[in-house]
């Protein structure tokens, strides 16, 4: 076994999705050729997967059973290739419910048949409990006002156990994209909206995860965290055009200055935590810059084939910028040989 907790964790973003997906190829692959195993997959080599949204969606279909409880049946590029081919599907909205919300503002932008219809063919009657990995996943109940985290070694309680239909969709339940997912758990009713909302960066829920639930308490010391994040936009807003802005003008930048602020800090904190250890080189944060004019590419649900090429060329170019740490985290991944008895 290996001696250092491996955590992986993915932001939220919408179809922006493809980058950190792009990104697991490239690793999933770095660790079929290291370990001389075409059918390897992510999961074997994390003991906990945490995901934000469409990070907690591909988190689902990563641990996701296949022929047995304990073989992934997802690759990366089987997500990669789910994202590419059923996007539209997601975010698709007639003209008519285009008309009738305004856009999204006075209703969800998208109904959420599409969504619903996809982890359905995908993950079926599957329950948290039998992904094969511990993960956490975020949402937040706006019906008690508290944050939910999906965790899977906790499942196995009666009340914690949930239909990964509800969890994959309560994680994507975007406010102003779709409908927040409502629902009763016993007696008490619940209402969960996306959990980018309080941790779109869901690395520091993990690391608390890891240190209160998993064996030995992990800190920094024995630990490793790859952290994917889903394209940091620099957009600006200057004092001169956001003095008088109102509701309306506030609604969609707010989102955007939310999310990348909640991203943002948990890195930094990260990062601080790691260092304080003597350990920043078991910390990995991939994110790449999303230019302050490139409006299609920061856009949560463009999934015209062109723009989801763009975000998979990005996912590329990442991969390839930092692939010397990539080759030196599967080392970190790899499970450590226990030494033949003489």
């Amino acid at each position: 076994m290996n001696k250092q907790t491996r955590i992986l964790t993915i932001d939220g973003g919408g179809i922006r999705g493809l980058i950190p997906g792009r990104i697991l190829v490239s690793l999933e692959r770095k660790l079929q050729q290291r370990t001389g195993r075409p059918e390897a997959r992510l999961a074997e080599f994390f003991d906990l997967i945490a995901g934000t949204s469409t990070g907690g969606l591909i988190t689902c279909l990563l641990l996701a059973p296949g022929e047995n409880e304990w073989t992934p049946a997802c690759s990366a590029q089987d997500i990669v290739d789910l994202y590419q081919n059923h996007g539209a599907e997601i975010f698709d909205a007639p003209l008519s419910k285009r008309i009738r919300s305004l856009n999204g503002l006075r209703d969800e932008r998208y109904e959420a048949h599409g969504l619903e219809r996809l982890i359905d063919e995908r993950v079926g009657d599957l329950w948290l409990s039998q992904l094969i990995k511990p993960c956490l996943i975020t949402a937040y109940d706006v019906t008690q006002r508290k944050a939910k985290f999906f965790t899977q070694h906790d499942a196995r309680n009666d009340d914690k156990d949930y239909p990964i239909k509800v969890v994959a969709r309560a994680t994507s339940a975007a406010p102003t994209y779709f409908e927040a997912m409502p629902g009763e758990n016993g007696r008490t009713p619940y209402a969960y909206v996306d959990g980018g909302l309080f941790a779109n960066n869901p690395a520091m829920c993990a690391y608390v995860e890891a240190y209160r639930k998993l064996a030995g308490k992990p800190t920094a010391e024995n630990m490793v965290i790859l952290s994917l994040g889903t394209g940091q936009i620099s957009r600006s807003y200057p004092y001169r055009s956001v003095k008088n802005w109102g509701v309306v003008q506030w609604l969609k930048p707010l989102i955007d200055i939310m999310m990348a602020g909640a991203s943002e800090t948990v890195d930094y904190q990260m990062r601080q935590l790691f260092q304080a250890h003597g350990r920043s080189q078991n910390y990995l944060r991939l994110q790449a810059n999303i230019a302050k004019d490139d409006t299609d590419l920061a856009e949560l649900d463009n999934v015209t084939p062109t723009n989801m090429d763009r975000l998979l060329a990005l996912g590329v170019q990442l991969a390839d910028e930092h692939e010397a740490e990539l080759d030196s985290l599967v080392e970190k991944l790899l499970p450590i040989e226990e030494p033949t008895p003489a």
